[in-house]
């Protein structure tokens, strides 16, 4: 069983002036999420700027944002490290929570191989009861889950229910969706890509984790939705439709510009945590074009 179909915001997360968390304002965009048709929220991921929360902050990101959704829809809570041990710290902690899964970011920088990427996802894995997502995003690691240590993951370690493949490399996607079929595994792929969700959707995935969805959520949602519903033409249409607006979103480092995107429609998300920082003047210019062009209203 899926841990959810369609659309999973990758959910910013606010801040103050003085650089804290804004739980208040992460209420309000889990509100908004929710009230325009929202499937999921993935909390803490890279557009939640995990790699910068201390452990504290991460952990009680993830308890806000259950309690705030109150069973709504369901919680995804980003807990990868590219420590083992830190990643089944934070797993088996956000557990307690009461998160309905987990999503797994490959270990960044130290560029494990095929088996210790097994090993890795596999003893995580085994640390929790709840559905665990892999994350496979080489772009940001350096490190790319071939489909068949995705298979071999998810045949160790029975909570392994899917991948978030932002890879970008559709070949490879097909190649996973082929094994997962001849192994008649109940695996799930979702899109990591806004642009590429109809083609992944065509190759059998049921949803995408999404940063579109910060600013357009209920686009996005029927994008899916529609094309689950069989209503292709009115997918791609979606698809096509937002391609000037997700270029502009990904101009500079995510979630450089969308943070920049929902401080324009008047959220006061705040700034970014240091190595990030503010986006240039010139791309926000083109940003705040497309937003307008694709429907979104700006202050």
């Amino acid at each position: 069983m899926s841990i959810f179909k369609g659309a999973g915001v990758a959910i910013v997360t606010p801040m103050k002036e003085n650089g804290e968390v804004n739980f208040e304002k992460l209420g309000e965009l889990i509100d908004f999420q929710i009230d325009n048709g929202t499937d999921a929220i993935i909390i803490c991921g890279t557009t939640g700027e995990s790699s910068t929360l201390s452990h504290e902050e991460h952990l009680a990101c993830i308890k806000y944002a259950v309690e705030k959704t109150n069973k709504r829809i369901p919680v995804i809570a980003g807990t990868g490290s590219n420590s083992t041990e830190t990643a089944i710290y934070l797993s088996t902690e956000a557990e307690k929570y009461g998160v309905d899964g987990f999503l797994v970011v490959t270990p960044y920088y130290n560029k494990a191989t095929q088996k210790g990427l097994v090993n890795h996802f596999v003893k995580v894995a085994k640390s929790v009861t709840k559905p665990i997502i892999l994350y496979n995003v080489p772009s940001r690691t350096g490190c790319n889950i071939l489909p068949e240590t995705a298979i071999e993951i998810a045949k160790q370690a029975e909570n392994v229910k899917g991948i978030k493949e932002a890879t970008g490399n559709i070949a490879q996607v097909a190649t996973l969706a082929s094994l997962i079929k001849k192994n008649n595994l109940d695996f799930d792929i979702y899109s990591g890509n806004d642009e590429q969700v109809v083609p992944l959707l065509s190759l059998g995935g049921v949803g995408v984790i999404s940063v579109l969805s910060n600013v357009a959520p209920r686009q996005t949602h029927e994008m899916v939705a529609s094309f689950l519903e069989g209503d292709v033409e009115k997918s791609r249409d979606i698809q096509l439709k937002s391609i000037d607006l997700i270029n502009k979103l990904f101009c500079e480092v995510n979630p450089i510009p969308v943070k920049a995107a929902l401080n324009m429609m008047g959220f006061e998300v705040g700034s970014l945590r240091n190595p990030l920082t503010e986006m240039e003047d010139e791309h926000k210019e083109a940003l705040k074009k497309a937003m307008i062009e694709f429907g979104i209203e700006v202050k």
